[in-house]
């Protein structure tokens, strides 16, 4: 790693991170960036997940007095996102990078558009849901099935799994944003965390990458917090958007403009 990229690498996780605690999305910009400084597909998705995880555990310690009061929920979800995030992880490294290159457009595709439509997803679906009532257990039940899952998704990539968790949630009944985003952010910190593991175990992070990108993704979530009370989240989401989508075009024309 050049001084060049060592400080390209900072800046652009110090924004992702700021991004994150404002609208989310900064996974779009430190993926590719990890790609362009030439780090293999399958070390930077694993390195990406290293870099990103601190801001998700002080995010789900900022919620605790949300989730004391989903004890049951919390402990059920989050044992099924540890073993899906496990299998998406193992699923991974067992994908070689040539192979990982070849689904990269599609994955940011699936997530730029979870990313971009999710909200009007979330609405049509709860839309759909209203019909009998369900059992508090028959519902925990399949939001556990679901959320295996989506663990399964965020071990492998993780784009958009955020938006995918928000959506089941909704579809289970749950409206209360707050309590919504508690979930999640913690459900997210378990699935990387056990991916992280996995990663670690078979040698797949880029230290170095990783460690300088965390503190600055660190350091922009915080200073982010302070951003997001002065700022409209609604222009960071717009920008997040645009880079997303530039991503996933310059990916495609990557992999089969030259074919």
């Amino acid at each position: 790693m050049t001084i060049a990229q060592g400080a390209l690498l900072f800046a652009v996780a110090t924004v992702a991170g700021a991004l994150n605690s404002v609208a989310g999305g900064g996974s779009f910009l430190t993926f590719p960036a990890l790609i362009f400084a030439g780090v293999p597909p399958v070390i930077a998705n694993a390195t990406n997940s290293v870099a990103v995880w601190p801001g998700g555990v002080a995010g789900a310690f900022a919620y605790r007095t949300e989730l004391h009061e989903m004890r049951r929920e919390l402990v059920a979800l989050s044992a099924s996102s540890f073993l899906g995030g496990l299998v998406g992880a193992l699923l991974l490294l067992r994908t070689s990078d040539a192979a990982f290159m070849g689904l990269v457009p599609w994955l940011l595709l699936a997530a730029t558009s979870l990313f971009s439509f999710g909200g009007i997803v979330t609405q049509r679906v709860r839309s759909f849901s209203t019909g009998a009532p369900v059992s508090p257990h028959a519902q925990l039940g399949s939001l556990v099935a679901v959320q295996f899952v989506i663990g399964v998704y965020g071990g492998y990539f993780g784009g958009g799994m955020g938006i995918m968790m928000l959506a089941s949630l909704a579809v289970m009944g749950m409206t209360r944003i707050h309590a919504m985003n508690a979930l999640k952010t913690v459900l997210t910190t378990v699935i990387n965390g056990i991916a992280i593991v996995a990663f670690i175990a078979a040698g797949k992070i880029a230290w170095g990458y990783a460690l300088l990108m965390a503190i600055g993704a660190t350091g922009g979530g915080y200073m982010g917090a302070f951003a997001a009370r002065m700022s409209d989240p609604k222009w960071m989401r717009r920008f997040i958007l645009l880079v997303a989508w530039a991503m996933t075009a310059w990916f495609f024309v990557k992999q089969y403009g030259a074919r």
